[in-house]
């Protein structure tokens, strides 16, 4: 039999490369005799990856949609960590594991990473509210299909069209759909996540914690740890041959707790404060606006459902 062939995009990323580092160690057999290749944008950090034992596919652009397909029909399973918001690429990666079902006979899994702002809501400018908590046994594909109809949002855009072309291709895919993600990453470049750094930073700038509205927002957080041993879990189920949901019912939540975004940045005051890297415990209250202009060409939409929504 064949050896199985995995890629993994994303590879220089905080999730990619903390996935990487778990599938180099892991205790599964299945995927310890697997190739796992992985997908790098350029070769100048080729050398990132010598004590990982892969080999390094060097691209330039995830804009290369037929480059995508063309290399994607030479792979088993295909775990997308790049990038949440391509949907172009996306769809290439999900068509070319298509052409090898076609060409082979034997099935193929696309695992991609999305992330729970796709079905955040937005109370600070009161566009959109959301009354209605999500729960394992609805039907997410429905909700994200309504929600794209009102208002689209790229990161769920590319939601829908992973699920629209795997239904077309045959191809089972699955969406692995974090929340705020913490802890110190184990992959060979990027060690930090987004949204707890970028407050951190902020609030350095301001010399006092920041939280946008009243931080009143829940969210699920996962520590990266426990997110990338859920990419191993699935990966383990699909080489298997068990089942893991794919299509219409493909989505997996990632979770092992809860918070406000004010409980984040009372923390921040605190330890800031302990630290004596900021001057008070209280939390400064920013708008939007303020919050948006943090990035340049920042977007108020991004924003409000990565960083206040619920």
């Amino acid at each position: 039999m064949s050896q199985t062939r995995i890629l993994l995009t994303g590879a220089t990323g905080y999730i990619g490369g903390s996935v990487l580092a778990t599938l180099k160690s892991s205790q599964h057999e299945n995927i310890q005799n697997a190739q796992i290749d992985v997908l790098l944008r350029g070769e100048e950090r080729g050398a990132l990856f010598d004590s990982f034992g892969v080999q390094v596919i060097p691209f330039q652009s995830l804009d290369e949609t037929d480059f995508i397909r063309k290399l994607s029909s030479d792979y088993d399973v295909i775990i997308n960590t790049a990038s949440a918001f391509h949907t172009e690429s996306a769809k290439a990666m999900i068509s070319g594991l298509g052409d090898r079902q076609s060409k082979t006979g034997q099935k193929t899994h696309f695992i991609h990473t999305s992330g729970t702002s796709s079905i955040g809501d937005h109370p600070i400018s009161k566009t959109y509210i959301e009354t209605n908590e999500l729960h394992d046994d609805e039907n997410i594909y429905e909700y994200q299909r309504t929600r794209e109809a009102n208002e689209a949002y790229k990161q769920r855009t590319t939601d829908l069209a992973v699920f629209n072309t795997g239904l077309e291709t045959g191809v089972k895919t699955t969406i692995i759909m974090a929340p705020t993600i913490f802890g110190i990453g184990t992959g060979p470049a990027k060690k930090l996540s987004i949204q707890i750094p970028t407050l951190i930073r902020r609030s350095l700038e301001y010399n006092q914690a920041v939280v946008i509205g009243d931080g009143a927002g829940e969210w699920d957080h996962i520590h990266i740890s426990d997110l990338t041993s859920l990419f191993e879990l699935a990966l383990f189920k699909v080489l298997n041959g068990e089942d893991v949901p794919y299509g219409k019912e493909g989505v997996l939540f990632a979770e092992t707790g809860r918070h406000t975004w004010l409980d984040i940045s009372k923390a921040i005051a605190s330890v800031g404060q302990e630290l004596k890297a900021l001057d008070t415990e209280g939390v400064r209250i920013v708008s939007l606006d303020e919050a948006t202009a943090w990035s340049v060409n920042g977007s108020r939409q991004v924003r409000e459902l990565g960083f206040a929504s619920k």
